[in-house]
């Protein structure tokens, strides 16, 4: 199988490398000369410094119809965007990474019906290890962009709503936990000292994140 990917972040580079391991042909298309020449020196693949949302980048990648794209930008109109474009190359199935959950509809409009959602898959998983007690590793469950941390109500945050308290953008809480019980969070939880809180964030804010909750 011959596969496109356009993001060379952390996660392209893991999605490209486990393809190739498994003897798939993999592109990877990026902006980043400097990033796809660190990632040169370890991933064995074709490599395109070059806008993905254009014809004329994704063409050159392009080879037949069984050619599968996958776009993992951070931004989630960009990979829509270069979704319906390697649609119209020619592309045989195209998976848009879609982080905003408003966008969802719009891809189900659009037919991209093969849609990564890393928030949705990673909120399953949690709930399912919260609901069968299984323990959650708090920062290696996940390997790739995002991490599981799990904080510390300190005292001076006692009372406050998890939508008070100064988290990074990047950061949502998952759930809730008292001594041995959990619950889901959302933005209105209220939080008391000594309470803890679960947290899927992007790598890039855990210290942010932990300077949120320090005493």
């Amino acid at each position: 199988m011959r596969v496109t990917i356009l993001g060379a972040s952390r996660f392209g580079a893991a999605i490209a490398e486990h393809l190739i391991e498994d003897d798939h042909e993999v592109i990877l298309i990026d902006k980043d000369r400097d990033r796809l020449d660190r990632l040169s020196e370890r991933l064995d693949c074709g490599m395109i410094e070059g806008d993905g949302t254009m014809p004329t980048t994704l063409r050159e990648a392009y080879r037949d119809e069984a050619d599968v794209f996958i776009a993992v930008t951070n931004a989630s109109d960009d990979n829509i965007l270069a979704s319906l474009v390697a649609r119209s190359v020619g592309f045989g199935r195209v998976i848009p990474q879609i982080t905003a959950a408003e966008l969802m509809d719009v891809c189900h409009e659009l037919e991209l019906d093969d849609v990564i959602n890393p928030h949705a898959t990673v909120a399953e998983s949690i709930c399912a290890g919260l609901e069968d007690k299984t323990p959650l590793d708090q920062e290696t469950v996940l390997h790739n962009e995002l991490a599981l941390k799990r904080v510390t109500v300190p005292d001076r945050l006692d009372g406050q709503a998890l939508s008070e308290i100064d988290t990074p953008e990047t950061a949502r809480a998952i759930a809730l936990i008292v001594g041995e019980k959990e619950r889901f969070a959302d933005i209105d939880t209220k939080v008391s000292a000594g309470d803890c809180v679960l947290f899927a964030v992007d790598r890039d804010a855990l210290k942010p994140l932990a300077r949120a909750f320090a005493d």
